[in-house]
């Protein structure tokens, strides 16, 4: 219970930074509308091309907009002095990584409850879609889980808007892929199996990327 509230406690400090400078909902929530719009108007898509493209456009929007976010889950930390802090709490570095996750998911989720529904107004596609929403969920996990380890990584480095999508987006790839081929059958009201194997993906690298970053987190943030 204890590591619990230790967790909480890192993640409820980044949502009151947040609350109060809103810095990272705004810039990655216009990005990710602008996107949608642009290929909104860019596309006219028929009943036979939603499968192929609508799903495309909705992960490109998450993506790039999750990119931008996690280049702030520790870039606040570096610029105040606050990450010596942090890493001089009597806690360990998994604990560290674990309540930086949360706020990076957390964000992450927020946007795209925000943008889901107007990717599907705009596509003319139903907005109640609960698998989506478990599509979602599972996908952005994985990529916050791993992008929080390599937003560890790069903020020391100069250039670390250019560094953290260079080595963060060839890993989280896999993810991208499944979670556009499982939202293709959704969007047209395909079953579950045309889904299941995708799901199932998506999983298997959420549980790997989990493990392996909160093991290797403290060799990184010591770095």
């Amino acid at each position: 219970m204890s590591t619990f509230l230790k967790i909480f406690a890192i993640f409820w400090k980044d949502m009151l930074t947040e609350f109060r400078t809103r810095e990272i909902i705004i810039s990655v929530l216009v990005f990710a509308l602008l996107v949608l719009v642009i290929f909104s108007f860019a596309f006219s898509l028929g009943a036979d091309e939603i499968e192929t493209i609508a799903p495309g456009i909705l992960w490109v929007a998450l993506t790039f907009g999750g990119v931008i976010g996690l280049n702030r889950t520790f870039a606040l930390e570096k610029e105040n002095s606050r990450i010596e802090g942090l890493m001089l709490c009597p806690v360990s570095r998994a604990v560290i990584y674990w309540g930086k996750l949360a706020g990076s998911f957390t964000f992450m989720l927020v946007i795209a409850v925000i943008v889901t529904p107007i990717f599907l107004a705009l596509f003319n596609l139903p907005v109640f879609l609960p698998r989506l929403a478990l599509i979602i969920v599972l996908a952005l996990t994985g990529f916050a889980s791993i992008g929080t380890l390599f937003s560890a990584l790069t903020v020391n480095t100069r250039a670390r808007d250019i560094m953290l999508p260079i080595l963060f987006l060839p890993f989280v790839v896999p993810v991208i892929i499944a979670a556009v081929k499982a939202t293709g059958p959704v969007l047209t009201g395909g079953p579950w199996s045309d889904m299941l194997t995708w799901l199932q993906i998506i999983i298997a690298f959420d549980i790997i990327y989990l493990t392996a970053s909160s093991l290797v987190f403290d060799f990184v943030v010591e770095e």
